[in-house]
């Protein structure tokens, strides 16, 4: 094993110098706020666990990676122990690893070769990448069956090992093995640290903590840098995107790459934001590091594009130089994390989006021009539609709700109305939630005229500034209060109070109207009988609740509850597909091949279902304004209330 021994540590000292190439591209990225240690503690786990529970949703695909990364470093590390003792019981283990990793690569050959190949995957060098580590693996097994065999299968061995060695080790700086350094290093030193420790809901945004958003690839962390880098191009967030499939200029995985390139050009690594997004060959301020890219581009907006952007209020009058990142690729996304549940490299490609927006929308002062609209009504009037705070709750003017207007005013539940009050669809589903409560004896109250917007938009429109004025003002208004906890009919409200708001000071319990009724089901405060003679429904999750806050049981127990079958769409819970109403996307309108929500319509007319249910009144919307024959929409509250309102 001496030749394998002796190519593997050449191969190692010049993999070193590719490792130290990339940490001199990374090093041009802000400081980050890093624990390496707690890092390197965590980094079996987040590899075993959280990755690859990414991973084994494709079976196929979980068995294929295990056996070329499992078998290819074992047979590694048994070739140096055995070339370092002469062990031969070394060498049989790395011919037998070395067997497990020409097994995982020829299946990814396959895979990749074969007509039913997935669309989503990026070709050229990564359609290589299986044969250089078919050429590595056999070197390994030739070189430990020499040990045996004689001369023969040594050098075969050594000549195969090092051509594959040769090529992989090339690649590891600019190719398709990047992401196995940056991998690492990303997991290592991940932007998201308590996404591992508090498991995958730890969503909330981070505030924007200098400046005024991203405008330069230098300004992400060296970490989110990192992250970047470790893109595999699988092309899973392409597949889960909602604003890919409706053919609106968004590709996930295009935009990453986008960033990727952004660490170059001119020597600063501008990441601009506007007219063309024309791409050109960028190097770096440290040396050039290209990218290879030969997956699918972010899809063609309708119409002229210049005509495009000046509508969305970006990019118009003189500026017209070459953009990397579009402003329409920037507002097609409805921050629905679809695309970051389905990433096996756990990057965040929402909070990229979000960093970006922040400078078009406080640097630039050009967002959309129905999204700068909403924003100037929020810091003029502390609603998104202008209306009066004291018309928020005129719905429930016949209700009897009680208004806790005095401090230490208290309270077993206090509704959170929010922007949905001043909406006559979503009003139905408020009086209703209402009137359940009430059934349920719950000591309800609200705000009145005290219940601000809770700032849920204003932030994923980048307007970091209105956002925490809207929250240190809601806060403040909730401390003077005893509040046993919060309910809102709104996901969006739900997580910005419960995992935002606590940034600004403590905050009361806050849930969802499902796991709220769900609850009162359990604990016999309220009864529901099962509705009579039902059709068949379909849930839809929406992003906010399942993505977000992970309640997918609730809603479902309480359909159950209600004695309907329900038939699941093709994409539920926490893979549930978007229905466009998320992120200011709705607003931005950037136009595409369809609507999201037509897309998402299209698989609940599939499950035959006479009733789609939701749980958020950005979904009800959305879903009802599919135009064509399609199931009725309603939400749970609704259909809680119906039963329980037929009861004698």
């Amino acid at each position: 094993m001496t030749h394998a021994f002796w190519i593997l540590i050449a191969a190692g000292a010049v993999l070193s110098l590719q490792i130290a190439r990339l940490g001199r591209r990374w090093a041009i990225g802000a400081a980050a706020d890093v624990d390496i240690v707690a890092g390197l503690r965590r980094l079996p786990r987040v590899y075993l666990h959280d990755v690859h529970t990414v991973v084994e949703r494709e079976p196929g695909m979980s068995r294929m990676h295990a056996l070329v990364a499992g078998g290819t470093l074992s047979a590694v590390v048994c070739t140096l122990a055995a070339g370092a003792t002469g062990w031969r019981i070394l060498a049989l283990l790395a011919g037998i690893a070395a067997a497990a990793g020409i097994i995982g690569a020829g299946l990814d050959a396959w895979r990749r070769r074969r007509s039913a190949r997935p669309d989503r995957l990026s070709g050229a060098l990564f359609d290589r990448l299986p044969f250089a580590l078919l050429t590595f693996d056999a070197g390994l097994l030739l070189s430990a069956v020499g040990v045996w065999t004689g001369p023969v299968a040594v050098y075969a061995g050594a000549i195969f090992l090092a051509l594959g060695a040769g090529w992989l080790v090339a690649r590891a700086a600019r190719g398709p093995m990047r992401h196995a350094v940056a991998g690492v290093t990303a997991l290592v030193a991940h932007p998201r640290p308590e996404r591992f420790d508090a498991g995958p809901h730890a969503t909330a945004l981070k505030p924007a903590l200098e400046g005024y958003g991203i405008g330069r690839a230098e300004d992400f962390g060296w970490n989110r840098l990192a992250m970047f880098d470790a893109c595999v191009q699988c092309g899973k967030c392409e597949a889960a995107c909602p604003a890919y499939a409706a053919g609106q200029p968004l590709n996930p995985k295009k935009l990453i790459n986008d960033l990727v390139i952004g660490l170059g050009g001119d020597g600063a690594g501008t990441v601009r934001s506007g007219p063309d997004a024309q791409l050109g060959t960028y190097g770096t301020a440290t040396g050039a590091i290209g990218t290879e890219y030969s997956g699918h581009g972010h899809p063609a907006p309708m119409g002229p594009l210049d005509d495009l952007i000046d509508g969305l209020g970006g990019g118009s009058g003189t500026d017209r130089s070459p953009r990397l990142v579009a402003t329409e690729t920037l507002w097609s996304c409805t921050t629905c994390r679809a695309c970051v549940e389905a990433c096996p490299m756990m990057i965040e490609h929402v909070d990229a989006i979000v960093d970006l927006r922040r400078h078009e929308t406080l640097t630039r002062g050009v967002p959309p021009l129905a999204v700068g609209a909403v924003l100037l009504d929020l810091a003029e009037t502390d609603t998104q539609s202008g209306r009066a705070l004291s018309e928020r709750h005129d719905w429930a003017a016949d209700l009897g709700l009680r208004v806790l207007s005095s401090d230490g005013d208290a309270c077993e539940v206090l509704l959170w109305a929010g922007e949905s009050a001043y909406d006559m669809r979503s009003q139905s589903t408020l009086r209703a939630l209402v009137r359940l409560l009430q059934r349920a004896g719950v000591d309800l109250a609200i705000l009145g005229t005290e219940e601000r917007d809770c700032g849920d938009f204003a932030r994923r429109a980048g307007d970091e500034a209105t956002f925490a004025a809207l929250a240190r003002t809601n806060r403040a208004t909730l401390s003077r209060h005893r509040i046993g906890r919060i309910v809102s009919a709104d996901p969006h409200v739900v997580h910005c109070l419960a995992r935002e708001y606590p940034s600004f000071g403590p905050m009361p319990d806050v849930v969802h109207h499902s796991t709220l009724l769900d609850a009162l089901m359990e604990e016999g405060r309220l009864t529901v009988p099962p509705l009579p003679d039902a059709d068949a429904v379909t849930y839809h999750d929406p992003c906010y609740l399942g993505r977000y806050m992970g309640e997918t049981g609730a809603p479902r127990r309480i359909l159950r509850r209600l004695g309907l079958t329900s038939v699941e769409m093709a994409d539920h819970g926490r893979s549930s597909r978007c229905c466009g109403g998320g992120g200011g996307a709705a607003l931005a309108d950037v136009p595409g091949r369809r609507r999201i929500p037509d897309v998402r319509m299209d698989q609940a007319r599939a499950t035959g279902a006479q009733t789609v249910v939701a749980a958020c009144p950005n979904c009800t919307q959305m879903l009802e304004g599919v135009p064509g024959a399609r199931p009725q929409v309603r939400d749970l509250a609704e259909l809680v209330w119906q039963a329980v309102e037929a009861t004698p």
